[in-house]
């Protein structure tokens, strides 16, 4: 079952269970993959979407945060909800030993020899790693790596 399809029958499911909080993510996730699909003027694939809904609990982790230090832990939870939700639809994160393994067999195939080919490392890995690790720990682990040598 594709992305699409498995948000469509979670939004139909949530609707018969009245789960409202995961009826309004649903809806939200919905809403901005078609407001991309619009933007593009096409429609998009499944690793654009995993992008989208990575871009969103990022989104959420940060308002979180925010709201933690206002004093708005009420807001800081809702949030969290829907970070939770969210998560449920991205594949399996990596363990750090394939990660690491991922970074070592990228940087060979690629010659890598120091900082400067870190770029060029990270956008080989990023299709590989998409919704299966976070890019700003796989950047600090590439980084130490071409540093190391």
């Amino acid at each position: 079952m594709s992305l699409r399809e498995r948000l469509q029958e979670d939004m139909k499911a949530a609707m018969r269970a009245r789960e409202s909080e995961r009826l309004t993510t649903i809806r939200m996730l919905q809403a901005a993959i078609k407001q991309r699909e619009v933007d593009d003027r096409r429609s998009l694939e499944e690793t654009e979407i995993l992008g989208i809904v990575e871009k969103l609990i990022k989104q959420r982790k940060d308002s979180a945060s925010q709201f933690r230090a206002g004093q708005r832990p009420d807001l800081a939870d809702k949030e969290e909800a829907e970070i939770a939700i969210l998560s449920a639809y991205l594949p399996e994160p990596l363990s750090m030993e394939a990660l690491d393994a991922l970074i070592a067999e990228s940087i060979s195939r690629l010659e890598a020899a120091g900082p400067k080919d870190m770029g060029k490392v990270l956008n080989a890995l990023r299709p590989q790693l998409l919704g299966r690790a976070d890019m700003a720990l796989v950047a600090e682990k590439v980084k130490a790596r071409l540093n190391n040598g």
